[in-house]
């Protein structure tokens, strides 16, 4: 009998559940997802359970902790029939930041725990988060738990793209360096578009584009991460949401002196309120070409500036792997629905190589294999591909299972 895997995502006031059949083949079940866990002032949250094939259950509850709401997402799906307490194979975690110690997925016990919460000076936000959620399912499901770190894709970069020209000594005391993320979904990508071109993961180049709220860049070589937009935090690298993204460092040692701002308040700047928020007046790229198409020039700008960040680390990237570039890839909310933003940030991009199909760029995608957006015989392929990170993560940990016996 099949067993089930769960992959939690815990941020500091949600929980996502997701359940997959496992195998050979790991099959969707159903997820669920609460939000507004632990508010103050008696707000309270909505729960959401979406089960393969049938309806979806909403209701209105408050949630102290995430205990309290994972014990009642589990409570619906053994009623529905969906795991039940023996039927659970594992359950896998998504997490972070794994510092420079932990550079593949991993079975937690307490020193995994104790890592992961080191490493929350690098990521405050997320790593407290997901280590709660740790905790919690381990408390409640007798399974193995499995961490799958967003660093660790990029663990195997070379030492020029991971190093800081800062002295050696003050990098290693405080594991200064590029770490990256998002490779979860880089990984993902990067074993669809190896499918797509009827080739090993190994043997293969890509540039892949992970365009959401959250952006990131990532050059792969022979299936290997070897350079990524995002370093030592997640806001280096492209133009975001509310990220500022590449910025000259002595920018904050400027604001600080000339707004009369400490350090956290340019830390708030930088990080919620810069990116397309900052330059075009709204995060969300749908509300920034529906403002520009209005005569809007700040949203004008804001997307220009966006495209051509994007534009040109394509082209460092192409450098990074030689030169010898099999695919680009487009992923998450902004690669894989506007057309509008790939045709700009391909438009007159290595025309002598890459073969762009306006037509094709404009289909909605039906697959999780995802759209060719190029003409059949470019030498370089471009696809808009789907990610999915529960289902990586998911495959991640059946697979580590299997090997640990």
């Amino acid at each position: 009998m099949s067993k089930e895997i769960l992959v939690c995502n815990s941020g500091s006031s949600s929980l996502k559940l997701d359940v997959f059949q496992s195998g050979e083949y790991l099959s969707y079940l159903a997820s669920a997802s609460v939000d507004r866990i632990g508010q103050m002032q008696g707000a309270e949250s909505e729960l959401e359970v979406k089960i393969k094939d049938r309806e979806t259950h909403t209701e209105r509850s408050r949630f102290e902790d995430h205990r309290s709401a994972l014990l009642r997402i589990s409570e619906l799906l053994e009623k529905e029939g969906v795991f039940s307490q023996g039927n659970r194979f594992a359950v896998g975690h998504r997490v972070v930041h794994g510092g420079p110690d932990i550079t593949d997925p991993v079975i937690i016990d307490d020193s995994i725990e104790s890592i992961i919460d080191r490493c929350s000076i690098y990521a405050p936000l997320h790593n407290p988060a997901n280590l709660n959620g740790i905790r919690v399912a381990r408390e409640l499901f007798d399974c193995p738990q499995v961490g799958v770190f967003d660093t660790a894709f990029h663990a195997k970069m070379p030492a020029p793209a991971r190093t800081y020209a800062i002295p050696r000594d003050i990098a290693q005391r405080h594991g200064i360096q590029r770490y990256g993320f998002h490779g979860t979904s880089h990984g993902y990508v990067a074993e669809v578009a190896a499918r797509n071109l009827n080739r090993a993961l190994s043997d293969v180049n890509l540039i892949t584009l992970h365009l959401g709220n959250g952006a990131s860049v990532c050059a792969i070589k022979d299936g290997i991460s070897i350079d990524t937009s995002m370093g030592f935090t997640p806001l280096e690298g492209l133009v975001m949401g509310t990220r500022c993204g590449d910025l000259d460092p002595a920018i904050v040692a400027y604001l600080q002196e000339k707004e009369k701002l400490i350090f956290q308040e340019v830390d708030t700047l930088l990080n919620r309120q810069s990116g397309l928020l900052g330059l075009g007046g709204a995060s969300d790229m749908r509300d920034l070409l529906d403002k520009e198409s209005k005569g809007d020039q700040n949203a004008a700008l804001a997307i220009d500036t966006f495209c051509y960040r994007a534009r040109k680390y394509i082209g460092a990237y192409f450098a990074a792997i030689g030169g010898q570039v099999d695919a680009i890839v487009f992923t998450a909310g902004i690669g894989e629905n506007s057309s509008a933003i790939r045709r700009r940030i391909m438009d007159g991009l290595f025309e002598d190589r890459i073969y762009f199909d306006e037509d094709a760029n404009e289909q909605k995608l039906e697959s999780q294999q995802g759209n060719l957006l190029t003409k059949e015989q470019s030498p370089v392929a471009v696809y808009a591909i789907p990610t999915d990170e529960e289902w990586m993560i998911a495959r991640l940990a059946r697979d580590l299972l299997a090997k640990e016996g």
